[in-house]
């Protein structure tokens, strides 16, 4: 059996990897190699991502042992390092699972060529999403802009392949000296301080733990999820973003392995609740369809009107309290607390936050993505993107109005009891629910009673929602009418 490289990016698993399984069809033994290699200055891997991906890292490493291979580590120019792992082993072809990111993609077809003129074979699959996004377009074979047509059309479709089985064994390594070189902690991953201490506790990367996450979440909460995916203070979401987004499990499996479930399943409750979830599995999906079709949005706005908004221009300690968690509006600093805390915000809440910080404060949205991109485990340059520019009103949205979140409301609708907000701002632990959401509000006397004195226990707030939605309001007014 001859060499082939098996390049691992945002596919470090074994079971259903197209790379790994059209490398074995063809008869070669695979050399599993990660190259670290960060072809985008404007998107530096994430301090959380970079925890996330060193443990996803040692638990792909352990996988391939069990199974008889290996895991190189590799650092610096991607060619290069491909170059002379062909040289060492003799491999004749480098298979690997195509990335969308606009750097990434120009990074790959200059592997490619350089692949194909040393004449190595030059393999490449779809690993990471549903369907390429350039197999789900409009009838006239243009993008979508809008959401919901999308959508049916790949209900309709799904997937574009089918699945493969995690291979038991894998044929034994041509040169273990290869992987000697590097290890994963020779790439500095961890942080030098320990502000990842509550990672641990919430998360577990890597295959097994997608696998594990999944199945708990389709035997404890599917069911739940249409009505409990809004409740920050419930654990009412499938928590698998990470584990997609370095690979460690496909969306085709999962949308395979949740259609195959709801099929088992007799309360018609779960069907419902199954196809709400695959609708943001084709959220997932739509982000990267427009990254790959738009892919300067990573910093300008889709919507061309957006770059006469008029932004703030002196913002630098409003951007730091929000960042902190002490804006004084406390489902807003209960978000960025979670966020700091375990590297992750419920969904609900980072509309919330980012609403605030776009429109009530009127920050640039890059400024938004930027600190998510640095602090999420789960941090992805297409979500990223689509998140805060639907937010900021810049993006893909087929609403006639300017949106504004108002935090009160949100908070008051969905921590109704306030055991979200209590356990990430505890200065409020004791206010009554009727003031919790907008403890301005409350008599000093009230205040007093629950221990808060505003501007000292807790911050007053970092600006008056009703002023600034008037003056979002009017900045919007300023560009509307200008053509998209």
């Amino acid at each position: 059996m001859t060499a082939a490289i098996l390049w691992l990016r945002r596919d470090l698993r074994l079971e259903d990897n197209p790379a790994l399984q059209a490398l074995l069809d063809d008869g070669h033994t695979p050399v599993p190699v990660y190259i670290h290699d960060e072809p985008d200055p404007d998107w530096p891997l994430g301090a959380a991502s970079a925890w996330w991906l060193h443990h996803s890292l040692v638990a792909l490493g352990k996988s391939l042992k069990q199974a008889g291979s290996g895991l190189a580590i590799r650092a610096g120019d991607t060619q290069q390092q491909l170059s002379r792992l062909i040289e060492a082993t003799g491999a004749r072809a480098v298979y690997w699972n195509r990335c969308y990111e606009p750097a990434f993609v120009k990074r790959d077809e200059s592997v490619k060529q350089a692949l194909k003129q040393a004449g190595i074979g030059a393999c490449s699959y779809s690993g990471l999403l549903l369907r390429e996004p350039w197999q789900n377009l409009k009838k006239d074979d243009t993008p979508y802009r809008v959401f919901t047509p999308f959508w049916k059309t790949l209900q309709k479709t799904g997937p574009s392949r089918n699945t493969s089985d995690r291979p038991a064994k894998l044929p034994a390594l041509p040169d273990s000296t290869v992987f000697s070189e590097a290890t994963v902690e020779s790439l500095a991953l961890l942080p030098d301080i320990p502000w990842d201490k509550a990672f641990h506790a919430h998360w577990q990367p890597g295959e097994d733990g997608a696998w594990d996450t999944l199945q708990a979440f389709c035997e404890q909460r599917l069911l739940d999820y249409p009505s409990a995916r809004d409740r920050p203070a419930m654990p009412g979401t499938s928590h698998l973003s990470a584990h997609l987004h370095f690979g460690e499990i496909s969306p085709v499996r999962v949308w395979h392995y949740l259609m195959q479930w709801a099929s088992t399943q007799t309360d018609a409750g779960t069907v419902a609740a199954t196809e709400a979830w695959l609708r943001e599995l084709g959220w997932r999906e739509f982000s990267y369809h427009l990254l790959y079709h738009f892919p300067d949005t990573t910093l300008q706005p889709l919507d061309k009107r957006f770059e006469k908004f008029p932004w703030q221009s002196d913002y630098a300690e409003q951007l730091a309290r929000w960042q902190r968690g002490t804006t004084g509006i406390p489902i807003v600093d209960a978000g960025m607390r979670e966020l700091w805390t375990t590297g992750y915000m419920h969904n609900r809440v980072r509309m919330i936050v980012a609403s605030l910080l776009t429109k009530n404060l009127r920050i640039p949205w890059q400024e938004g993505a930027r600190w998510f991109w640095d602090t999420l485990v789960d941090a992805d340059l297409a979500n990223n993107t689509m998140g805060w520019q639907w937010t900021a009103g810049s993006g893909a949205d087929a609403a006639p109005y300017f949106r504004i979140f108002n935090p009160v409301l949100q908070g008051e609708k969905f921590d109704r009891a306030g055991v979200y907000v209590r356990h990430w701002v505890p200065e409020l632990e004791r206010l009554d629910n009727r003031y919790l959401h907008r403890p301005w509000s409350a008599d000093p006397a009230v205040l007093a009673d629950a221990g808060i004195r505003l501007g000292n226990d807790y911050p007053e707030p970092l600006v008056d929602l009703q002023a600034s939605r008037r003056e979002a309001l009017a900045a919007w007014d300023h560009i509307k009418r200008a053509p998209a």
